[in-house]
């Protein structure tokens, strides 16, 4: 069993795309920028903005936080986006995810430009990724196929199985596991909480994905012997034996599973710095693709 290391990889890329910010400020050229609007007082969403402007500062580029109230209408939000696209000191920008009850989400990410939706959201990069057309991918669903292709995991015609559906991790990852090229080229089986006899697919599968947020979900007895486990869930489970009072486990039963298979994410560690190191590459790709229109 090889742990499938999202940390270290995470920190490869960030110093790659450092190294690529040194050699664009040597030629005197714009570094890229990243902007995030953050709407209320979310915790978890205050934690990730806060995470991904600090890589931007670390690696060396440009990043804005633009911080609005909890009751802040759809109406102010949309005018704020619209200034954001208009902008053309920023390359790319996102907007954290959940927003308040008051605004409607899909309006949102249908106002954000695709040329600068580096989370890869719009239905427009949405599109373009199901043709295999050159797009943003989302971050988690891309850091997925960055492990897998830098640990050199065979997926050419082994049977992928996802599960969940939704629209940020599941579908994405299911469109991708089954494109032409490497990583892809599989055969992919998608389930969700209305699949029957779910263990009986996931036993067949070389590679399973899951994205539930269902603690512990995935057992021993639900893989197969050298399976490749990729956990994308991600929830806090109180602990008392624990200072902070939680622990933070993933879908699958890590103690239980990984004697059995022959990669596995940890959580954390695994999957979850990936997302911020692919964001900040989305963000590399929105600078270039901003450049080319300008020349």
């Amino acid at each position: 069993m090889e742990i499938l290391d999202g940390k270290k990889i995470s920190n490869q890329i960030k110093d790659e795309i450092a190294a690529e910010v040194v050699k664009m400020k040597e030629r005197g050229e714009k570094v890229p920028h990243l902007a995030a609007v953050l709407v209320g007082n979310d915790g978890a969403s205050l934690t990730y903005v806060g995470s991904k402007v600090r890589s931007c500062e670390k690696i060396g580029f440009d990043s804005t936080l633009v911080k609005l109230s909890e009751d802040t209408t759809e109406e102010a939000l949309l005018e704020k986006i619209k200034e954001l696209n208009e902008n053309d000191d920023i390359d790319g920008f996102i907007v954290q995810l959940p927003l308040p009850k008051q605004i409607d989400e899909q309006k949102v990410l249908m106002a954000i430009h695709p040329d600068k939706d580096v989370d890869g959201f719009h239905p427009m990069n949405f599109g373009k990724m199901a043709l295999e057309l050159e797009t943003f991918i989302p971050a988690t669903p891309f850091g997925i196929l960055e492990i897998l292709k830098r640990y050199n995991i065979e997926t050419s015609g082994k049977h992928t199985v996802v599960i969940g559906r939704s629209h940020i991790v599941g579908r994405p990852m299911s469109i991708l596991m089954s494109r032409k090229g490497f990583p892809g080229d599989a055969t992919v089986t998608l389930t969700h909480s209305r699949t029957k006899d779910l263990a009986a697919i996931t036993k067949e599968a070389d590679i399973v994905i899951t994205a539930l947020g269902s603690p512990d979900f995935l057992k021993a007895e639900m893989v197969k012997e050298g399976a490749v486990i990729i956990d994308v869930g991600i929830t806090r489970v109180p602990d008392d034996t624990n200072p902070k009072g939680y622990r933070i486990t993933g879908d699958v039963d890590f103690a239980d599973v990984s004697p059995k298979v022959s990669y596995i994410t940890p959580v954390p560690g695994g999957v979850g710095p990936m997302t911020i190191a692919m964001l900040l590459k989305n963000t590399l790709l929105a600078r270039e693709r901003h450049l080319a229109k300008t020349k």
